[in-house]
């Protein structure tokens, strides 16, 4: 009997349990392995944001790839504390209260891609701070309060692509060394709204082209300086995204004083006096060349001292090393020049060449712009200009056959004969109707007694119903007529009375 108790209170207990883990619907939801309490675990997913942890949960699913612990309260991290997690790819750490971050933080993510350290209360980094990062891609530490970093912070973060550094208190930064990060992937470096106010132009002017076009340098006081003005000037121009882009946020101090700050490109009168030619010579000019579609092509990497390391950097941003690209359209020689033996519209843009070597700085460069042309077409044997000359050539033969051939004999004899054969209607013409009805001069008007004329006579009178035998007008002179003035006579006519053109002339009587 107690037995069977036992055994039903075992029962209920079990029963209360499996009740306690059916959602509404009534389906059992089994609760995750290993996952932090108040955290989510979903998949490789593993967010504990917003929960007020003070601290790192101890307990991690070794399973996370995606790590997320933003909008939190922690201020430290111990060394170690990614041991677990050994497929992690990706840590948020940002909206947090981090101050220092200390060696060993990161020695056991060598597999992290991106690591978000923004929004924390950062002040420096150190030579140890980012140990361990080798595979990192993105690092963001914006909006912190960094105002210190160590010459070599970023030496083993030869992967990096984009580093984002904006909103500090960064007063200087190495454009020499980029604190020990190498180029040869970087693309974005993020250096606004920071307290840069000394630049060395050169080591600016001597970053590979695919690195100024991601470099961003607004919101900072930066100086009046004229060679930073012509070199930013020509970047603008140029279309590098970083500068055009925020064109408007781009300022100098004038005076050295806060409250001097100038806009580069919008009070170009405060480098009035800047002469060009100190911006001569700070970038080397990127070689021309243009190619036809098909053509091979050869690309040699020309250094000022031997390198021990080359590699190329194609337009669309792929590194490119022996043995070439990875579609096998390019190839890296053993000399380290690049060939393409075919030559296609992809391969157009700016190839950089980046040399390495113990005489060599990182921003040893070399710059090709290649053009892709298509091969003009042969022109067609018939073309417009010789139907145009040919048809020239048979307008004036026409012509002259026109003019001085006479008309065949056969012709005119046909055409002779058909009008002796054919005798078409005449219908008179109105001119003749007007020469049948043409008026008689006559020296007086028509209910005038006739006089003799005399020598000198003024006016011409039309006779309507007088007309010679031969269809010739009469014509009567009026009195005071200057015979020695014939251009003076003016012949009055009525609405029916016109000259005859087809009389044998004007006869004056």
């Amino acid at each position: 009997m107690a037995r069977l108790v036992l055994q039903g209170t075992l029962l209920c207990m079990l029963g209360v349990g499996l009740m306690s883990t059916l959602d509404s619907e009534g389906f059992l939801f089994p609760a995750p392995h290993n996952c932090p309490y108040k955290c989510v675990c979903a998949a490789d997913l593993l967010s504990c944001a917003g929960l007020g942890l003070q601290d790192v949960p101890g307990a991690l699913p070794a399973a996370a790839a995606d790590l997320d612990l933003s909008h939190n309260a922690l201020q430290r991290l111990r060394p170690g504390w990614l041991a677990p997690l050994s497929r992690l790819r990706a840590l948020r750490l940002n909206h947090n209260e981090l101050d220092a971050l200390g060696p060993g933080v990161f020695t056991n993510a060598s597999g992290l891609r991106l690591l978000d350290l923004s929004s924390n209360a950062l002040r420096a980094l150190g030579r140890h701070d980012l140990d361990g990062l080798g595979e990192l891609k993105m690092l963001l530490l914006f909006n912190n309060r960094l105002a210190h970093l160590d010459e070599q912070a970023f030496h083993g973060l030869g992967a990096l692509s984009r580093l984002y550094l904006g909103c500090n208190e960064l007063a200087s930064f190495s454009f020499n060394h980029l604190h020990g990060l190498g180029t040869t992937h970087l693309r974005t470096l993020d250096l606004s709204s920071n307290h840069l106010g000394r630049i060395p132009v050169p080591d600016l002017a001597s970053l590979p082209a695919f690195l100024k076009n991601g470099l961003y340098l607004h919101n900072n006081p930066l100086p009046c300086d004229c060679r930073l003005y012509h070199l930013l000037q020509r970047w603008h121009q140029r279309g590098l995204s970083a500068v055009s882009d925020f064109a408007g946020e781009y300022t100098c101090l004038a005076f050295k004083v806060p409250t001097s700050r100038v806009r580069f490109f919008e009070h170009s009168r405060v480098f009035e006096n800047c002469s060009a030619a100190l911006a001569r010579g700070l970038e080397q000019p990127e070689e021309q060349l243009h190619v036809q579609v098909g053509q091979s092509l050869r690309l040699h990497c020309n250094t000022s001292a031997p390198a021990v390391h080359i590699a190329w950097v194609s337009p669309q941003h792929e590194l490119l090393v022996a043995p070439g690209s990875r579609n096998g359209s390019i190839a890296v020689r053993a000399d380290g020049s690049l060939a393409i033996s075919n030559v296609q519209p992809w391969h157009e843009g700016v190839f950089v060449c980046l040399a390495t070597g113990p005489h060599l700085h990182h921003n040893q460069t070399h710059e090709y712009n290649v053009s892709v042309h298509f091969p003009h077409p042969e022109p067609d044997t018939f073309n417009t200009g010789f139907t145009t000359l040919l048809g020239c050539a048979v307008g004036l033969v026409l012509v002259l056959l026109y003019l001085f051939a006479p008309p065949c004999p056969g012709c005119r004899s046909c055409y002779h004969h058909t009008c002796r054969c054919r005798r078409w209607p005449r219908t008179p013409s109105p001119l003749q109707e007007l020469s049948a009805q043409s008026s008689v001069l006559s020296t007086t008007p028509p209910d005038a007694p006739r006089r003799e004329a005399s020598v000198h006579k003024h006016v011409v009178f039309l006779e309507p119903g007088r007309r010679s035998l031969s269809g010739r007008v009469q014509l009567a002179v009026a009195e005071d007529f200057d015979l020695h003035n014939p251009l003076g006579l003016r012949l009055k006519a009525g609405s029916e009375s016109t000259s005859s053109t087809g009389s044998e002339g004007l006869v004056m009587t």
